[in-house]
């Protein structure tokens, strides 16, 4: 897969492609139907299955104080839609300018002249443009007048009346603690990922070792304790196992930042600065405060017989 970070200038070996338009934040199961719509009409037409997305995510260019609110970075992100069979991602900067085309610029800038898309696939609730004024009817207009393709996919959802699958939806469902719905939603556990930090080490002279990994410009779920499945994506011990987590801010030592403190089950190497993806598969409890140590690890072997039996 390759990915270009501008709509100027691209190769002529990355246009003509078929492009599903999106944030993509998360890769749920609605986006996986509009790229999976673009795959399809890509393989009739002999032509490259692309992405478009914005980095940073425009909801960040218009509030950057906001409080965190991703589903998933974009090294994440770029490693999901590989998985969709993805060929080029067009990952744009959404900067001042991007933010001023309006919605007939946009296509005739970036879609045309940029991309040479020869179709887009869209979401049924897609607009684009200043002011997010450029709608579906619109698309499909320049889309006749310019000969370029446009298909819009309709909500997806558990059926009938039921609400369809969305990036806020599944932030909801994490903060609240419902990894299984999010899981639902999304088609895989929801997960976090990032590089083992060097920590207090606190854990290995109670008798659980963790692996610390940081949360990164990610949403943060329900603090608490977590059965969780890792991947351990390179050095020695590269390969999946199960564990349990705590997410959250250690009040028992008096912490205030949230980290991912992973304890993996029947494992003692040495994973420092290895490269971890956790996926949350199961919420055990709220995170809490304890009165000393052996009340701590009591809880602790508790949880991970709890996150065992999760886990099957």
């Amino acid at each position: 897969m390759r990915i270009f970070r501008h709509h100027t200038d691209v190769p002529d070996i990355a246009r003509g492609a078929v492009v599903a338009i999106g944030n993509f934040d998360g890769v749920h199961r609605g986006h996986q139907a509009v790229i999976g719509t673009a795959r399809d009409l890509a393989r009739e037409m002999g032509a490259p299955l692309a992405v478009m997305v914005f980095e940073p995510h425009p909801r960040q260019f218009f509030a950057p104080d906001a409080p965190f609110f991703r589903l998933s970075s974009f090294r994440a992100k770029v490693a999901l839609l590989a998985d969709q069979g993805v060929d080029i991602v067009y990952a744009l900067p959404f900067d001042a300018h991007m933010a001023a085309l309006t919605a007939p610029e946009f296509v005739t800038e970036v879609l045309i002249e940029g991309l040479g898309a020869i179709h887009v696939a869209v979401g049924y609730d897609f607009c684009f443009g200043k002011g997010r004024a450029g709608d579906i009817t619109l698309l499909r207009y320049m889309g006749d007048m310019e000969g370029f393709g446009v298909s819009v996919i309709s909500a997806q959802g558990d059926g009938e009346g039921a609400a369809a699958y969305s990036s806020t939806r599944i932030r909801d469902a994490l903060t609240e603690g419902r990894v299984e719905d999010a899981a639902h939603m999304l088609g895989r556990p929801w997960f976090i990922e990032g590089r083992v930090l060097d920590g207090d080490k606190r854990g290995r002279t109670i008798g659980f070792p963790t692996a610390n990994v940081a949360l990164d410009g990610v949403v943060t779920p329900k603090l608490g304790v977590y059965a969780v499945e890792i991947e351990i994506e390179d050095g020695d011990h590269k390969g999946t196992y199960k564990g349990v987590a705590n997410l959250g801010k250690r009040p028992t030592f008096n912490k205030k930042d949230v980290l991912l403190e992973v304890n993996l089950f029947d494992f003692a190497g040495d994973i420092y600065g290895a490269h971890l993806r956790v996926s949350l598969v199961g919420f055990i409890r709220p995170e809490q405060k304890f009165d000393g140590l052996d009340a701590l690890k009591a809880q602790i072997a508790a949880d991970a017989d709890a996150a065992r039996k999760i886990l099957g």
